[in-house]
């Protein structure tokens, strides 16, 4: 039994992948590939660095001396140089050029871009799972009819399909937000202790040019495009609010779909999955709780206001660089994306085994199909010779009186009986009756939810093949 406290962020909700890319070894392995990519320009321009350093370097990137490092941290209070001490005691050929010319920011910093990026890199891989699990759940039932709602009261029939295409129009907004946001991140690069590159400026003689490649030599070798073109010593904080913000907005679509499928498993229509031997709980054992939903919505609360954050960091630093960002980063950053990744997790779970029940969700569309259907009859009324004005109030009463059995008596829905033996209308209840098919009341609907499948969805899980591990056509 453990005796100190972990945050369940780190055990209980994330996956494998997503843990790794912000643990302390994926940190630390950054920190040398840095150091190499900083070793090797400086090389390539022309400092008196040599292939054996380089060379050596290389060699101890991954076996890394942990307890030589936490040995010095004691002594130096002072993470980055142990760190160098504990590489330079490794390599003692390199260990005069490690951390040439840098600040212990070219390592931070650069190394928190790259993960961060790696973050959402992943957050975007399943993200188009999920993407493609409603595509398919979407084109399965595109076509089942169900009562729509607007302020949860009924409304115009929808389908279960088309209902899916919002859950997914919402996350394809978090795409386009996401796919932009990984495009435009950049590196720090290696630009001193108040972002003026002095020191790089010194140790080349004065050679602006050769100072003005270096950012983007280190770029290119860590693999990304550019550095952000000015800086102070670090990044601008900026960059972690806009990181921030569109793991809020993915937590947003996931939560309102989590609010969707709870309201839905309450009326007993779609379920998430229950399994076999699930406890519901620990009192009612009928009870078949929508577990995995309200975990959803509980993290994306806390992702919510976990944005605010870097947007308070950002609003308040000073100058060139203060260093109360430091501890608020280190929790609010990793712990974002581990909730993200913990939400992204379960949607895909629930939408790879939601349970539909077309007989609930046809009673219910077919108690309140009567009222949706009064304009159509209306209409047919009407062209039968009908006064319009006059059938229209005569609709009205009967619905107020028909809602009243429903109501007030706890009866069923007797709207058609009345208005079949209503004279002003002259219509059977079988005339009636035909009138009812929901099929009749959402053939747009239907095609609706074909077209957005076909021309939006289909062409980006079709780009995207590599992650959904398609080899073929894709097929919705």
């Amino acid at each position: 039994m453990k005796t100190n406290y972990t945050s369940p962020l780190s055990e209980r909700y994330p996956s494998r992948e997503m843990k790794y890319i912000f643990s302390p070894e994926m940190k630390f392995r950054t920190w040398r590939r840095l150091w190499i990519a900083l070793a090797e320009t400086e090389k390539e321009l022309g400092l008196p660095i040599t292939q054996e350093q380089i060379d050596e370097l290389k060699e101890h990137a991954l076996d890394i001396n942990y307890e030589v490092a936490k040995e010095r941290e004691a002594v130096v209070r002072h993470d980055v140089m142990s760190h160098v001490y504990a590489y330079g005691q490794q390599c003692p050929k390199a260990k005069g050029i490690i951390h040439l010319g840098a600040t212990s920011c070219y390592v931070g910093d650069n190394t928190d871009l790259i993960i961060m990026t790696e973050g959402l890199k992943l957050i975007r891989e399943k993200l188009i799972n999920v993407i493609a699990e409603l595509a398919k759940f979407a084109a399965q039932y595109k076509d089942m009819p169900t009562l729509g709602f607007t302020h949860f009261q009924a409304a115009q029939p929808t389908t279960v399909g088309k209902r899916a295409t919002l859950w997914m129009q919402d996350l394809l907004l978090d795409l386009e937000d996401l796919e932009h946001l990984i495009k435009s991140m950049k590196l720090l690069g290696s630009k001193g202790t108040t972002g003026t590159q002095a020191s790089f400026l010194e140790l080349f003689d004065g050679d602006h040019e050769k100072v003005k490649k270096i950012d983007g030599m280190i770029a290119e070798k860590m693999g990304f495009e550019a550095c952000y073109a000015v800086s102070g010593q670090t990044y601008s904080r900026k960059v972690d609010s806009r990181v921030l913000n569109v793991l809020s907005g993915i937590a947003q679509s996931a939560h309102k779909f989590s609010n969707d499928i709870r309201l839905l498993q309450h009326l007993k229509e779609v379920e998430e999955p229950f399994e076999k031997s699930q406890i519901g709980s620990s009192a009612m054992a009928y009870k078949r709780n929508p577990m995995r939903s309200e975990r959803i919505a509980s993290l994306a609360n806390y992702v919510i206001a976990d944005a605010n954050n870097p947007a308070i960091t950002a609003a308040t630093q000073w100058f060139e660089r203060t260093l109360d960002d430091s501890a608020n980063k280190r929790i609010s950053i990793p712990e974002g994306f581990l909730a993200v990744d913990g939400i992204l997790e379960l949607y895909l779970n629930i939408t790879d085994g939601l349970v539909v029940y077309p007989k609930v969700i046809r009673a219910r569309l077919m108690q309140e199909l009567p009222f949706m259907a009064t304009e159509n009859i209306l209409m047919d009324a009407v062209k039968a010779g009908g006064d319009r004005q006059e059938l229209h109030e005569r609709i009205r009463e009967h619905s107020m009186e028909a809602g009243k059995m429903v109501k007030v008596e706890g009866k069923d829905n007797d709207l058609l009986e009345r208005i079949a033996k209503d004279p002003a209308f002259n219509m059977t209840i079988e005339q009636l009756q035909s009138i009812m098919d929901p099929a009749n009341f959402v053939g747009r609907a239907v095609q609706q939810t074909t077209e957005f499948i076909e021309e939006i969805v289909k062409p980006i899980l079709e780009k995207n093949k590599d992650i959904l591990g398609i080899t073929g056509e894709v097929t919705v």
